[in-house]
């Protein structure tokens, strides 16, 4: 679910909003819809998707059919950060193409059902935006930590036309395809690729080895899972993108990838997805240990210090340095810095004693 080209073109903001934001306002403003004026509004989304709110593993997509059974999994949801401009443009995240028609509201009310394309717009806006005010809650951007891709994310809904979704440095956009159950429809598929971008804002050229790549796979379902378990908790929570693998995993619980698998270095293949589960394992049983806010802290805060070809070692190594840290500052216990390493050392990862 990644595509790359090491090259991150990042966004500059002006007085708290990105450019993309300002030159989408204003192209706007000449369109002759009056502008909202508000910066909240009202949107319907999966909260995170359905099979997994539902707990109904023999839901389908249907072709993108709003059948009976999906009624229950839709949630209305406050919109934030929104430009005012009656679309979904916001200060964390900007819809801006589509295959269909561009949602838009003067009164920023975004109640659409699957099986308008314009649904997969408001799932994009908000679960980019929700996820970066996360990430901000933990302390980044906000004084105690450098900001994490902290800026209007450019989301293009359904202009890739297979049943896949990538992040692209190059540009700094996330393209979210169709096909089976359209990606834009499952909140964890979204925010794995929202985990691309906050890479590739950490680090410039992120992902340029297989282990690289293979953590970069991991963060972005680890992600995916942690932000959707603060927000939206559901029983099997280490299941990634329930939904949208409905599609191609005929097998239940339908599931794109787990972060509790058991498997160590010594079983990687080579194959970035693959190999990636060995490190979101590691990250999980991290949080476990944890728990999220001091675990997602400490894993957003060690990436800075990745490498763009970083090993599976080099990486564990720099995440144990950042727990010894924040033992110092008072942040974490001896206790909690021995689970980290342990966390590592169960995978089969070599770190330094």
């Amino acid at each position: 679910m990644r595509s790359r080209t090491n090259t991150r073109v990042a966004a500059v903001a002006l007085a708290g909003l990105s450019l993309a934001t300002l030159a989408t306002g204003a192209a706007e403003a000449g369109n002759g819809k009056p502008p909202s004026g508000s910066s909240t509004g009202t949107g319907q989304v999966f909260f995170p998707n359905p099979v997994a709110s539902l707990q109904n593993q023999s839901l389908t997509d249907q072709n993108d059919a709003d059948y009976a059974a999906l009624a229950p999994a839709y949630r209305t949801v406050t919109l934030t950060n929104l430009d005012g401009s009656g679309y979904l443009v916001g200060d964390w995240a900007n819809i801006v193409s589509e295959t269909g028609n561009r949602a838009y509201s003067p009164t920023n009310t975004f109640i659409y059902r699957r099986n308008d394309d314009r649904f997969e717009q408001v799932m994009a806006y908000y679960w980019v935006t929700e996820t970066q005010k996360y990430i901000q809650s933990l302390g980044f951007g906000t004084g105690t930590y450098a900001p994490v891709n902290m800026e209007s994310q450019d989301l293009r809904i359904n202009q890739w036309g297979a049943d896949n979704s990538f992040s692209w440095d190059k540009k700094d956009m996330i393209k979210l395809g169709k096909g089976g159950v359209d990606d834009g429809e499952d909140a964890e598929v979204i925010i794995h690729e929202y985990g691309h971008a906050v890479h590739d804002a950490q680090v410039a050229g992120f992902g340029t080895s297989i282990e690289a790549g293979a953590i970069g796979e991991a963060f972005g379902d680890y992600l995916a899972v942690t932000v959707t378990n603060v927000l939206a908790p559901t029983p099997d929570a280490p299941c990634v993108a329930d939904w949208d693998a409905v599609s191609y995993d005929p097998s239940a619980p339908h599931c794109l990838r787990r972060i509790d698998t058991n498997l160590t270095y010594a079983d990687r293949r080579g194959q970035v997805h693959f190999d990636g589960q060995i490190w979101s394992r590691a990250l999980w049983d991290i949080r476990n240990a944890l728990g999220a806010t001091k675990a997602d802290t400490l894993i957003l805060q060690s990436q800075f210090s990745f490498a763009p070809d970083t090993t599976f070692a080099a990486a564990a190594d720099h995440t144990i340095r950042t727990a010894e840290l924040f033992r110092d500052q008072g942040k974490l216990s001896q206790a909690e810095v021995d689970a980290v390493r342990k966390a590592f050392t169960d995978r089969g990862i070599t770190v330094t004693e």
